[in-house]
C-alpha cells in the first residue's frame, strides 16, 4: 500500500511528537518504558539538589530525582526520587544529600538497612539527613587552624612589641658596637690565621722531624714495655718473701735473746761486765794522762825508775 505523502508527514509529526515529550521526561529524570519505585524524603534545606540529580547506594546509581516541592505553608521541602533497580531495603534506611565535588551538584545517597520484615515499598517515605559537604568540611577543619593561627599573630604580637621596649636607642647602640666588635675580632682571627699558616709553612720540616722523634720514642717506649713484661715478677715475689722470712726469723732471734746479739741485748750480766770493763778502761786512760812516767821509763844514764805511789783518791 503507497502511502501519500500527508499520510507520511503526519506519522513524522507524531514520531516528533513522541520522541519530544519521552525525551522531556527523560530529563527530568522520569523513564516511559522503565516501570520505577517512586520514594520521598522530607528537608528543611535541600542544599541545592536539583530535579535530574542522580541516586545512588554505595556509590551506584539506581535513579533519579523526579521532583522537588513544598511540603507545607512552614517551608518544608519533599523530594520525590526513584528507583529503577530491584534492590531491596528497609524502611528506616537514610537519604542523605551530599555533595559530589567542589563543581558538580548535590546528590542524593540511600544508606540501605536490611530487614526483610519491614521492606519499603513504592510511595513510602524515608528518613532524610543532610552530609557534611567538602567545602564544609574544609572550613571546619580550618576553623581550630584559624584560632591557632590567631593565638600565633597575638604571641608574635606582643613579642615584638617587647622587642620594641626592650631595643631602645641605647641597645641598638650598643648592638652595633657589638657588631662592630665583632667585625674586628673577625679581621684579628683571620690576621692570626694568616700567621699561623705561615709559621707551619716556615716550620713544617722541624714538626716532621719532630713527629719522627715522637714515633721513635714510641717505639722505644713500647720495645721497654715488652722488656718489663718479659720480667718473671712472679720469682721477684718469691725472693723478696724469702728475705722478708728470714729477716723476720732474725728479729724473732734477737728478741728471744738468741745469739751475739740476742744475749748482748738480754744478758744483764754481760751487759754489767761491759759496763765494768768499760769504767776501768776510762780509769786506765785517765791514769795513764795523770802518770805517764808510771808507764813510760825513759833513762839516759840508766838511773832507776822511781817506785809506784798509788794517788791518795782511789778514783784517780
Amino acid at each position: 500500500m503507497k502511502l501519500s505523502r500527508e499520510v507520511k508527514t503526519g506519522i513524522l509529526a507524531v514520531l516528533a511528537i513522541l520522541l519530544l515529550i519521552f525525551g522531556y521526561n527523560y530529563l527530568k529524570g522520569s523513564n516511559l518504558f522503565n516501570e520505577s519505585r517512586v520514594f520521598y524524603v522530607k528537608y528543611d534545606n535541600v542544599e541545592g539538589l536539583s530535579k535530574a540529580a542522580p541516586v545512588t547506594i554505595n556509590g551506584f546509581q539506581v535513579g533519579k530525582v523526579q521532583e522537588i516541592g513544598f511540603a507545607d505553608k512552614s517551608g518544608g521541602l519533599v523530594v520525590a526520587f526513584t528507583v529503577d533497580k530491584e534492590f531491596e531495603f528497609s524502611r528506616n534506611s537514610l537519604v542523605q544529600i551530599y555533595s559530589s565535588g567542589l563543581i558538580g551538584g548535590n546528590n542524593l545517597a540511600i544508606v540501605p538497612e536490611y530487614n526483610p520484615n519491614n521492606t519499603a515499598k513504592s510511595g513510602d517515605t524515608l528518613n532524610g539527613e543532610i552530609a557534611q559537604s567538602l567545602l564544609d568540611a574544609v572550613t571546619g577543619s580550618l576553623g581550630p587552624l584559624e584560632r591557632k593561627v590567631n593565638g600565633t599573630l597575638a604571641t608574635v604580637d606582643s613579642l615584638l612589641i617587647n622587642i620594641n621596649t626592650v631595643l631602645d636607642d641605647e641597645t641598638k647602640e650598643n648592638l652595633k658596637s657589638a657588631i662592630a666588635n665583632l667585625n674586628v675580632t673577625a679581621r684579628n682571627f683571620g690576621s692570626a690565621s694568616r700567621k699561623l699558616d705561615g709559621l707551619l709553612a716556615n716550620n713544617s720540616e722541624k714538626l716532621d722531624n719532630t713527629f719522627t722523634n715522637l714515633d721513635i720514642t714510641a717505639s722505644n717506649f713500647a720495645k721497654l714495655s715488652d722488656s718489663l713484661a718479659q720480667i718473671e715478677t712472679g720469682q721477684m715475689v718469691r725472693d723478696l718473701e724469702a728475705v722478708t722470712s728470714k729477716l723476720n726469723s732474725i728479729v724473732s732471734d734477737v728478741e728471744n735473746g738468741n745469739g751475739s746479739i740476742g744475749k748482748l741485748l738480754k744478758d744483764e750480766q754481760l751487759y754489767d761486765n761491759l759496763e765494768g770493763a768499760t769504767r776501768q778502761m776510762e780509769q786506765l786512760i785517765q791514769d795513764i794522762k795523770l802518770n805517764p812516767k808510771r808507764y813510760v821509763h825513759l833513762s839516759v844514764f840508766g838511773r832507776k825508775a822511781k817506785e809506784y805511789e798509788p794517788p791518795a783518791d782511789p778514783d784517780q
